[in-house]
């Protein structure tokens, strides 16, 4: 499979693009800074440079040409201010659909958070709320395409570490964490799994294989 990952340079990113093709895929990564390209190699993915807050639909099509599916992994960082979260977590996503349907790339994974919602009520940090709305907004959107293919994966609160293996991966699980390699293998997972298509799963740490987790969520446990 040829996959398309928006935010190539990202934690999450750059362990799914080893993960892809350590296994024989051929994952290819957007990024904006020709700076991240060799990062992306030593990963074994092609860098495609390309700024998704500037560029238009048709633009990022371009790239996604021969692409078998897509994966939204970007975001404007915890350093950011709110108008990015917007640009970034939000309209990127939207962007990237666009581009797909555009391509006729059907497969479509965005990485979003636990939590997300665009009426997210979040007063004791206004630019967690924000990031909380850009991303539920992104999911909303997504989630209406009829022409996508699409997987919601909400992640709980993000540890670095080598993973376990671990997860528990269904819908409306309560707060937690999980390892960003734990989540890599997961997304490396659902675009083999076709059956999940279409799912909001939220993502934690947990007691079943990666294996199993994503059968289950897909009605084949």
């Amino acid at each position: 499979m040829r996959i398309v990952i928006a935010g190539g340079h990202g934690q999450i990113a750059l362990r799914l693009e080893r993960l892809l093709a350590d296994r024989g895929d051929r994952p290819a990564g957007i990024v904006r800074r020709p700076e991240h390209s060799e990062d992306l190699a030593a990963a074994g993915a092609e860098p495609l440079l390309l700024d998704l807050e500037a560029a238009t639909a048709p633009e990022l099509a371009r790239l996604l040409d021969g692409a078998d599916a897509v994966v939204f992994a970007a975001g404007a960082g915890p350093g950011s201010g709110a108008a990015r979260k917007l640009t970034v977590d939000r309209d990127a996503a939207v962007l990237l659909a666009d581009a797909a349907g555009l391509a006729g790339v059907r497969r479509y994974l965005i990485v979003s958070s636990m939590g997300a919602d665009a009426r997210a009520e979040y007063p004791a940090d206004e630019g967690f709320q924000t990031y909380l709305r850009a991303k539920g907004a992104a999911d909303d959107a997504v989630r209406s395409r009829p022409d996508l293919d699409w997987t919601v994966l909400r992640p709980g609160r993000l540890t670095d570490g080598p993973g376990t293996g671990l997860v528990r991966l269904a819908p409306g699980l309560p707060r937690g964490a999980v390892d960003r390699q734990d989540v890599a293998a997961v997304l490396a997972a659902l675009l083999h799994e076709p059956g999940t298509a279409g799912k909001t799963l939220d993502l934690l740490s947990g007691d079943a294989t990666v294996a199993e987790a994503v059968a289950a969520a897909a009605g084949r446990d």
